[in-house]
């Protein structure tokens, strides 16, 4: 039997919540390290201004974060609507692979869609138009040029708006869109889509041009830990328990 492809997200990292942190490092140099390749689908840290933040903590994480690929472990890592800045320098540290939103993988012999997942919250039209303004590379651009001081008081406040905005909203408009779903899975010849961000984790059972469709999602780690383990033909969606402290 082959080791297990693990897919994770939404951890949110962040020096603020160091329960979380411990559980994610504990898990890089446990489980992880018997995986055939780990996939972080987006949001793996709570707010990244740059590739030259110096905050002690995700030092910690790239360097556990190397450990694991430097073992041979191959890491991928989604930019989430909280990491987008993510860039080489990170990748370079690490050993991990940036890939794309909407990337097709091979697991045993099928064809997977991975997503961070905000794509597919249309409904949340705010959120969307917020998307396209900080994902246009031209923003990105000004933002890595900006001081380091500017970028931490930048995301204090898209932090502040953030936190604002899912106070405000509906819970149904931050959820995925039924349509959106279906677009996604002929845009991308698939039956399976596995994605995050809505921290809703579950295995949805639908149909798609008449054929038996699933998408998975997958937990955030505010609370416990969240892993999908793809082993030979089967997968399981799991809890990580935390450890009381």
């Amino acid at each position: 039997m082959s080791a297990p492809t693990l897919f994770i997200s939404d951890l949110h990292l962040d020096g603020s919540r160091p329960e979380i942190t411990e559980q994610f490092l504990t898990f890089l140099r446990g489980e992880a390290r018997g995986a055939q390749a780990l996939y972080i689908l987006g949001d793996l840290f709570e707010v990244w201004i740059g590739d030259d933040d110096p905050d002690d903590d995700k030092r910690r994480i790239q360097e556990a974060l190397r450990d694991l690929t430097r073992s041979g472990v191959p890491c991928y890592v989604m930019h989430g609507n909280r990491d987008f800045l993510i860039g080489e320098r990170f990748c370079k540290k690490t050993g991990c692979q940036l890939i794309q939103d909407g990337t097709v993988v091979a697991i045993n012999g099928r064809r997977v869609a991975l997503l961070h997942g905000d794509t597919l919250c249309t409904d949340d039209r705010d959120y969307q138009r917020l998307r396209r303004i900080v994902r246009n590379p031209l923003v990105k651009f000004v933002f890595r040029r900006m001081s380091l001081k500017q970028r931490q008081k930048l995301a204090e406040k898209i932090r502040a708006g953030s936190k604002a905005h899912i106070e405000s909203s509906m819970e149904t408009i931050m959820d995925v869109n039924a349509d959106a779903v279906m677009q996604a899975f002929a845009k991308y010849r698939v039956d399976l889509i596995i994605h995050g961000h809505t921290h809703r984790p579950a295995v949805h059972t639908l149909q798609f041009k008449q054929q038996p469709a699933t998408r998975i999602v997958l937990g955030d780690w505010y609370t416990q830990g969240s892993v999908l383990r793809w082993k030979d033909a089967d997968y399981q969606l799991s809890t990580l328990h935390r450890p009381q402290t």
